[in-house]
């Protein structure tokens, strides 16, 4: 079926996964199966994400890293109580998180003996359910960064926990929409814009502010650093300003080398969102805001966020990445 997809032109790569009938291994080794078969007698090169079913065997680990281009084991929580919460079968310190660490081990391996074959390898992805089992934004992210720091993980995604009838958790509230997205955006600090786990702000709750993004957040909190010299400021530095990211830091410092960067209409042009950056920018000395930018006007009382997303598929974000 993907190859005749592929052929059609509907299709270039491959997410693999299944539900658990019966014993892990044996649905584990189908799927490894249909991959090598695509790999061998379809003689296909192209993008193949793999996801690890809960009780793989070490050896299957080993050939999903050798066969996938990216293979993924959701952990689902930071702590084996939480996970055994959501799930009783499931161990996190015994099963899961072994099998993501083991595979984060040997595509990094891979890349650093120059294995030519692991250059379409690219790494492995977890996903996390939020907010349902009680664990804090503060645990999920410290796991994500030390699994990142040691270069186990490439990416982490995060999906709001939301009740659905006839499960023992049908009467739990639903997590915000805006939890999951903040989620998001920290984990982009720590992973692109070069933070620290020990520099993201969280509430006294141990979860991430929803009514500012984490970058916002950070700055609100450090107003010995800014405001920053526009015509000075390293790119390390300027990526850390709220509605500054890497391509307009590059372009910036690529702009001083040619010109003068002299007002608000050129950080525009290199992708600035001025509103935003002003207050913590200076150009020639001259602050660019007289105060930070207000928040939007909220849509529901304080405290209250939407509980979906607008737009929702029924394909996880994983399948994408």
């Amino acid at each position: 079926m993907f190859m005749d997809a592929r052929r059609r032109g509907l299709a270039d790569g491959l997410f693999l996964t299944s539900g658990v009938p019966g014993r892990p291994a044996k649905m584990t080794d189908r799927m490894l199966a249909a991959v090598e078969l695509l790999r061998r007698r379809e003689e296909f090169s192209g993008y193949i994400h793999l996801k690890l079913l809960p009780g793989a065997e070490p050896a299957q680990v080993d050939a999903a890293v050798r066969l996938a281009n990216r293979v993924s084991v959701n952990l689902e929580a930071p702590g084996d109580t939480h996970v055994r919460a959501l799930a009783r079968e499931k161990d996190l310190l015994g099963d899961l998180l072994p099998n993501l660490e083991r595979a984060g081990r040997l595509m990094r391996e891979r890349r650093l003996l120059g294995d030519p074959a692991a250059v379409t390898s690219v790494g492995t992805t977890t996903q996390f359910v939020v907010g349902a089992a009680g664990e804090k934004d503060r645990e999920i992210l410290g796991l994500v960064a030390r699994l990142e720091g040691e270069r186990l993980l490439h990416h982490a995604h995060f999906s709001a926990f939301q009740p659905v009838v006839g499960t023992p958790f049908a009467e739990r509230r639903p997590t915000p929409a805006m939890r999951e997205f903040r989620l998001y955006q920290a984990e982009h600090l720590l992973r692109q814009f070069g933070f620290g786990y020990d520099e993201l702000v969280f509430s006294a709750d141990g979860n991430l502010p929803l009514d500012d993004d984490p970058k916002t957040a950070w700055a609100l909190a450090h107003p010995e650093r800014f405001p920053l010299e526009v015509s000075r400021a390293p790119y390390e530095a300027l990526v850390r300003v709220p509605g500054i990211g890497p391509m307009a830091a590059r372009t910036i410092v690529a702009e001083r080398r040619r010109t003068v960067i002299r007002g608000s209409g050129d950080l525009r042009a290199a992708g600035v969102d001025v509103t935003r950056a002003g207050w913590f920018l200076s150009l020639r000395g001259r602050r660019l805001a007289s105060a930070p930018a207000p928040r939007q006007l909220r849509l529901f009382p304080h405290g209250q966020h939407l509980t979906q997303a607008p737009f929702r598929t029924p394909v996880p974000p994983c399948a994408y990445r």
